[in-house]
C-alpha cells in the first residue's frame, strides 16, 4: 500500500507539472485587449522589444518554478513518512539524548536538514534564473549565506513552535488546535515586533536615510497624513538585486518605513514620494492590523481542519505512514504537509484581500500626492526593473499576486488622471 501511495503521488506531481507547463507556455494569453493598446499601461509604450521578450521569458519560468515548488514540498513530506525516515529520525534522537526537548531538537534538525537538501536545487535554479536575467546581483557565496540564515531562523522558530505544540497535543488530544491557536496570537505579535530589529538585520544593513532633504519631505508627507513617523530607513539591497521596493513593517515602537537603495538610485524624488504615500496609505487604513486579524482567523480555521485531517489520515493510513498517533513526533511531516496544502488552497482568498488593500493604498497615494505622471512612471519602472508581466495569466494572478497587476494599476491611474482633468475644465 505504501508503494502505491508513493507511486501515485509521483504520477500526480508529474501530471500537475506538465499541466502547468502547458498552461503557462502554450495556453495562457498575456496579450492586451485592444482598449489598452497604445495606452501608458501597454508595455510596448515603455519597454523596448528585447525588454518585452525577456520579461515574458523570465515570468513564464519563474511562475512555473512557483507552481512546482509547493507541491514538491508535499511530495517530500510524504516520502519522509513512507520511507520510514521520520521513524529513523525519532530513533536517532532517542539514542542521542534522554531529555524530551533535546530529542525533539535532534529530530527537527534531521528533518530540517533533509528538507533543506531536497529543496536546495529548486532554490538554486530560482537564484540562477534571476542572475541570468540580471535581476539578482548577489554572489553565490552571498546567496548561500542567506540560505543558511534562513535555515537557522526557521529551525529556531520551528523548534519553539513544535515543542509547545506537541506538549499541548499530549495534554489535550481533542482541543489542541484551539489552545495552539490561542498561544499563536501573542507569539505572532511578538514575532512581528521583533522582525524589523532582530530578524531583518541578519540579512541586510539598515540605516537612517542618508538624503536628509528627501527624508524631510517624506516626513512632511507623513505629517500631512497624520502619521507619527520619526525616521525613514534605507537598506543596501543593491548588493543582492536590481529590483525596486519599499515597505512598512513591524508594529508599535518598532514599526519602520524602509526604502531599498535600488529604489533611491533608480527613481526620482516625486516617484519616491508616491511610493512613500502608498505605504502611508496602508498605515492610515490600518491594513497591518486587518492583516493580522485575517491571518489569525484563517489560522484558527486551518488548525481545526489540520487536527481533523490528521486524525482521519492516521486512523486510515497510519500503518503505511508509520505514524501511530497524532501526539507522536513522527506525525510532524504530516502536519507540515497539511498546513502547506491549506496555505496553498487559501492563497487565492488572502491574495484577493491583499490586492484590494494595495488598490486602496494606490488610491490614497494619488489623492495625497496628486501626481499621476509620477505614479505611472513609478509602476513602469517597477515593471522594467523586476521584468514582470503587465498582464499575467489568470491562475498566476490568483495564486501569486498580492498586488493588482500593473495593467490594473496603471490603467486606474490613467482613468483617475482623465477624470481629474475633466473636472478642472468643467
Amino acid at each position: 500500500m505504501a508503494r502505491k501511495i508513493g507511486f501515485y503521488g509521483v504520477i500526480l506531481y508529474c501530471l500537475y507539472g506538465l499541466l502547468f507547463y502547458w498552461y503557462l507556455f502554450y495556453f495562457a494569453d498575456t496579450s492586451l485587449s485592444f482598449e489598452y493598446e497604445g495606452t501608458r499601461a501597454d508595455p510596448a509604450t515603455f519597454l523596448n522589444g528585447r525588454e518585452l521578450m525577456l520579461s515574458e521569458e523570465y515570468s513564464k519560468v519563474r511562475n512555473l518554478l512557483f507552481f512546482l515548488s509547493t507541491p514538491f514540498e508535499w511530495l517530500f513530506y510524504l516520502f519522509i513518512l513512507l520511507l520510514g525516515l521520520s521513524n529513523a529520525f525519532k530513533k536517532w534522537a532517542e539514542q542521542s539524548a534522554k531529555y524530551k526537548f533535546v530529542q525533539r531538537a535532534i529530530y527537527l534538525i534531521w528533518l530540517s536538514f533533509f528538507a533543506f537538501i531536497a529543496t536546495l536545487p529548486l532554490s538554486y535554479i530560482s537564484y540562477s534564473l534571476s542572475k541570468s536575467y540580471n535581476i539578482s546581483t548577489q554572489t553565490f557565496g552571498g546567496w548561500m549565506k542567506d540560505e543558511l540564515i534562513d535555515f537557522w531562523v526557521n529551525y529556531g522558530t520551528l523548534l519553539i513552535i513544535v515543542t509547545v505544540l506537541y506538549w499541548i497535543i499530549n495534554k489535550s488530544r481533542k482541543r489542541w488546535w484551539l489552545y495552539a491557536w490561542l498561544l499563536s496570537i501573542p507569539f505572532t505579535l511578538f514575532m512581528m515586533f521583533l522582525q524589523p530589529v532582530v530578524i531583518d538585520p541578519l540579512y541586510n544593513d539598515f540605516y537612517p536615510l542618508k538624503n536628509k532633504e528627501l527624508e524631510a519631505k517624506i516626513l512632511a508627507l507623513a505629517d500631512k497624513a497624520h502619521i507619527p513617523a520619526e525616521h525613514v530607513y534605507e537598506v543596501n539591497m543593491s548588493e543582492k538585486t536590481n529590483a525596486l521596493n519599499a515597505y512598512v513593517n513591524g508594529i508599535g515602537s518598532n514599526s519602520r518605513i524602509v526604502l531599498w537603495d535600488t529604489t533611491l538610485n533608480r527613481l526620482d524624488e516625486q516617484e519616491i514620494l508616491f511610493i512613500m504615500a502608498h505605504e502611508m496609505g496602508h498605515y492610515v487604513e490600518k491594513h497591518i492590523y486587518f492583516g493580522i486579524a485575517g491571518y489569525l482567523l484563517l489560522s484558527l480555521v486551518g488548525l481545526y481542519i489540520t487536527g481533523r485531517m490528521m486524525e482521519i489520515i492516521i486512523s486510515r493510513w497510519g500503518k503505511e505512514l508509520k505514524v501511530p498517533a497524532v501526539n507522536d513526533i513522527r506525525s510532524l511531516p504530516l502536519l507540515l504537509m497539511i498546513i502547506s496544502m491549506l496555505m496553498f488552497i487559501s492563497s487565492p482568498l488572502s491574495n484577493f484581500v491583499s490586492r484590494y488593500e494595495e488598490a486602496r493604498a494606490d488610491h490614497y497615494a494619488i489623492k495625497l500626492t496628486k501626481d499621476t505622471d509620477a505614479a505611472i512612471k513609478t509602476f513602469q519602472e517597477l515593471t522594467r526593473a523586476g521584468k514582470s508581466q503587465v498582464n499575467p495569466p489568470l491562475l498566476v494572478k490568483i495564486f501569486r499576486y498580492g498586488h493588482p497587476t500593473m495593467l490594473e494599476r496603471i490603467s486606474s491611474l490613467e482613468e483617475y488622471g482623465l477624470k481629474n482633468h475633466l473636472k478642472k475644465h468643467e
